[in-house]
């Protein structure tokens, strides 16, 4: 919905955070500042006993120390509540005596639509409720009770059952006064393909309603009570309210669950997650299909940073794991991740608390392994690589899937695990060498069973040369400043790098500091956040930022508030810092491999990564480049120059060539 310009001004103007906020949270007086609108609190979002959460009534906003939330009131009521930004709006219009404008007249309709089969949805649910206490569903009840199922769990779940008739559920909607195409539209029966009365969707089966985050019941899965049935377990249809891919099952608990501190558990199915439930498992979903999808798993990552994929011991479990690693790999970002447990062979997580307890579930998960070691098993597990070719088409295969990684950090972190699990692998484990040396330049001489003995390390000329020196790292203040020093100017654009901008590593002194309250208060606009970093770090710490050389000749710092100027100069940037980063990850495999790779290959690793930063940082550099020819006659920059010298130096090539 579109609101008149002024609204949102008006109503936050009207509301005050503090009293919003106050109704979730104990002020802690002794930090607070009533008199300046200067609150503290322990934060409403995760579990913590300190006053983090900090409250600036004045400005409208917060923001949490310890887990970094912020925003203003009508964010806290979403959060809080569980609700829309609309929904959000209307309450706090109602407590401001303000009258929120009627919606556009289709989007209404579409809304009130939606409402509509909620409430045809709500009706089925009651009508399975009790169908399962009467006496057709006393199979149903048995089926329960021999699962440990106690009557709290069949309420909380509001577990239901279906009867063994083609129109049990049609006939008690339609006499209810439902119009016969709602039921059809909510995915509740089939029209029939003989020219008959429509049909329940679902017959003889115990019933799970599906809810979405909000609790309103989307969809339904059943449970089959014929053993002979051809799908044991069966979803509800897509209909206009239910997208199987984008809903996970326990969504809304598991969710207020995780926010108290419990791991985030992803299970196979309803089952599961009743079970793990009930035994104190509470932050526990399901996806809704045979794999967890692209959209699931942000979903998943909007509730925990590193949910646990607690699958079944058994080849089927193993595969859907897979699975999961392929579809995440090129999702992955700093700090979210995935862990897999894998229960004991044949049990599922239900089968293993009744077997066993809670105690033996807590043991599968705190051995959870991360999704490198998964993806490891994966390539080399009941393979022999007693042949090169074997272990080349081994390295092959690890090469494509770590290059689906996006991020080139975690990329890079990948390959450095994967190097030390195939050292594992192909090296005998009494004859490993000491801890570090196999990535560090050790070889083992005098046969197989000599002993390790260091490799001569890289040459101080290759540390020194123009790309690798501390050149780098002020070649990463500098573009960091200048990063820093337009956003701080121009924060409207912050929204856009946020993600990017979080993870950046501030080499540069105070660097750290300025990024920190940019995140903290770019929000608040270009003044406000001014002030803020006044207050933190001194009168001039801005001013000092934007005169230095490098960054007061930026047009973006000369012009702030150019919004498209300062987007285009963040991006471009951050895309010469990532360049840097990539030749600096090049050459350090370069000289790992240079112990025992054909030279032809590490130069043209390097010459390629070399051309990539020549590329990225012409635009600052290009009077102040020299080339020289090279053997082909062609031309080639200083900074190729200099790192195929120390490539060569460092493989003794050059000490030969001048002998």
């Amino acid at each position: 919905m579109s609101l008149p310009p002024g609204f949102l001004d008006e109503l936050r103007t009207r509301t005050s955070l503090s009293q919003v906020v106050g109704r979730k949270v104990m002020w802690d007086n002794r930090k607070s500042n009533q008199g300046k609108g200067d609150m503290w609190a322990p934060c409403p979002f995760h579990h913590e006993k300190t006053a983090s959460f900090h409250v600036d009534d004045r400005k409208g906003y917060y923001y949490c120390f310890g887990c970094h939330a912020k925003g203003d009131a009508i964010s806290f009521v979403r959060e809080t509540e569980n609700v829309d930004f609309m929904e959000a709006v209307k309450i706090l219009a109602q407590e401001a005596g303000m009258t929120v404008p009627e919606r556009d007249p289709q989007a209404q309709q579409k809304a009130d639509r939606r409402t509509e089969l909620v409430e045809v949805m709500e009706m089925a649910v009651r009508h399975f409720r009790m169908s399962l206490n009467t006496g057709a569903g006393g199979a149903a009840r048995d089926y329960l009770d021999g699962r440990g199922l106690k009557a709290d769990a069949l309420e909380r779940f509001e577990i239901g059952f279906a009867p063994d008739g083609w129109q049990g559920l049609w006939d008690h909607l339609t006499g209810k006064g439902v119009e016969p195409q709602k039921i059809i539209d909510c995915g509740l029966a089939k029209p029939s393909q003989k020219g008959g009365k429509p049909y329940d969707t679902f017959r003889n089966r115990i019933m799970f309603p599906i809810r979405d985050v909000r609790g309103r019941c989307i969809a339904f899965g059943g449970r089959a009570m014929d053993p002979d049935d051809n799908a044991k377990y069966l979803n509800s249809p897509e209909t206009e309210l239910f997208d199987k891919s984008h809903t996970l099952y326990n969504h809304a608990p598991a969710r207020e669950a995780a926010g108290k501190g419990q791991p985030l558990i992803v299970a196979e199915g309803y089952m599961d997650v009743i079970a793990l439930s009930e035994a104190g498992f509470e932050a526990s979903v399901a996806p809704l299909g045979t794999a967890v999808t692209e959209h699931q798993l942000q979903l998943l990552w909007r509730i925990a940073d590193e949910p646990i994929v607690a699958l079944d011991g058994d080849t089927a479990g193993l595969r859907a794991a897979y699975r999961v690693i392929d579809i995440a790999l090129p999702l992955l970002e700093a700090g979210k991740s995935l862990r897999f447990a894998l229960m004991p062979e044949g049990q599922d997580p239900d089968d293993l608390l009744r077997r066993s307890g809670a105690k033996a579930v807590q043991d599968v998960l705190d051995a959870a392994m991360p999704m490198v070691t998964l993806l490891w098993q994966r390539e080399t597990e009941g393979r022999s690589y007693d042949s090169p070719e074997r272990r080349a088409a081994l390295d092959k295969a690890l090469r494509e899937k770590i290059a689906l990684i996006r991020d080139p950090s975690i990329r890079h972190h990948y390959g450095e695990a994967v190097k030390e699990l195939r050292w594992q692998l192909f090296n005998p484990r009494n004859n490993r060498p000491p801890r570090g040396a196999a990535g560090q330049g050790a070889r083992r001489t005098g046969g197989g069973k000599g002993k390790w003995t260091p490799v001569e390390p890289v040459r101080a000329v290759t540390k020194t040369s123009l790309l690798v020196t501390s050149d780098e790292k002020a070649y990463g203040e500098l573009r960091e400043a200048v990063i820093l020093a337009v956003l701080i100017l121009t924060p409207e654009v912050l929204d856009e790098f946020e993600s990017r901008i979080e993870t950046l590593p501030c080499t540069g002194r105070d660097h750290a500091r300025l990024r920190d309250l940019l995140l903290r208060h770019g929000e608040t606009g270009a003044e406000s956040l001014h002030e803020y970093i006044a207050a933190e770090m001194g009168e001039g710490a801005v001013e000092n930022l934007c005169r230095r050389p490098h960054v007061a000749l930026i047009p973006a710092v000369r012009r702030p508030g150019d919004h498209d100027l300062a987007r285009q100069t963040v991006k471009e940037e951050l895309e010469k810092l990532d360049a840097a980063r990539g030749l600096e990850q090049e050459i350090s495999e370069a000289a790992e491999d240079i112990g025992g790779m054909a030279g032809e290959f590490v130069t043209h690793r390097l010459k390629a990564a070399a051309q990539a930063r020549e590329s990225a940082t012409r635009s600052v550099q290009e009077d102040q480049t020299e080339y020289e020819i090279g053997a082909n006659g062609a031309p080639i920059s200083r900074s190729e120059k200099e790192a195929f010298d120390a490539l060569l130096e460092t493989m003794g090539f050059r000490k030969k060539h001048d002998e």
